[in-house]
């Protein structure tokens, strides 16, 4: 038998327990077109290999791309970062995802899937809870933030059960959160993603400055900053409201 030993450099905390395995995969709706990131030893992937229609792997570490491969013989596992994947070419249809996230990609998976949004029908993530309740939050809370506007534009996401980190192995310094996010109807909010998206980020980037402070940088007219929205901070404004000034925004542009 094969002994992996957990890898510090690439965030491995294994998932050791079925009972929350299971779990984790009764929230996740589709059976068809899955794909598992990082699947490890397969905490997950032994109960998915026999739910899955079309079940596909990536994973970056050879000693457990040599386990899995030892044990389910008909796997098709990618081994590749998964950072360096277009999700969107992985099959002929839209997919969805499941994963135990590693902590140190978490928020770089989730930018990844807002750019592949349109090939993505859901995704469940066994995450750091912080970051958890970072993407779930909504407007006027402190961790309300760049990845909350963003997620949830596109998506409609849950916070389902926290996990203790005994449940690992080795157990993570902080506890662990399973969310799922389901793609809504969202497709044109008016203005491309990337200035969506650039609006959003710089509107975050000084969180306790004043609209009209931390869009300076574009330039916009004083005659549009002094709507009363400029007056408020980044937390204060809902996704309706951020669709509404990036859109302000391109007509304003000097």
């Amino acid at each position: 038998m094969i002994k992996i030993r957990t890898k510090k450099k690439l965030g491995q905390h294994f998932l050791n327990n079925d009972d929350v395995a299971k779990k984790i995969i009764s929230y996740h709706s589709n059976r068809k077109n899955v794909l598992e990131i990082g699947p490890g030893i397969g905490a997950l992937t032994k109960f998915l290999v026999d739910e899955v229609d079309n079940l596909l792997l990536i994973e970056i570490d050879k000693d457990c791309i040599l386990f899995l491969k030892k044990k389910y013989k008909h796997l098709n596992i990618i081994e590749d970062d998964v950072l360096n994947i277009e999700f969107n070419t992985l099959f002929n249809k839209n997919l969805s995802i499941i994963s135990n996230l590693p902590y140190n990609i978490s928020s770089q998976v989730f930018f990844k899937i807002l750019e592949n949004r349109d090939s993505i029908d859901e995704f469940t993530f066994l995450i750091q809870k912080e970051v958890a309740q970072r993407v779930c939050s909504e407007s006027g809370n402190k961790t309300y933030g760049i990845l909350s506007v963003l997620l949830q534009t596109y998506f409609d996401l849950e916070n389902i059960f926290e996990i203790e980190p005994d449940k690992f192995n080795p157990p993570p310094k902080v506890f662990s959160s399973v969310v799922k996010g389901v793609r809504n109807s969202t497709k044109n909010i008016g203005v491309p993603f990337k200035l969506f998206k650039n609006t959003v980020k710089l509107a975050f980037q000084n969180r306790r400055k004043t609209l009209r402070n931390s869009l300076k940088a574009l330039n916009l007219p004083k005659t549009f900053t002094s709507n009363s929205i400029f007056s408020k901070r980044a937390e204060q404004l809902d996704v309706k409201d951020f669709i509404w000034l990036s859109n302000e925004i391109k007509k304003n542009e000097p």
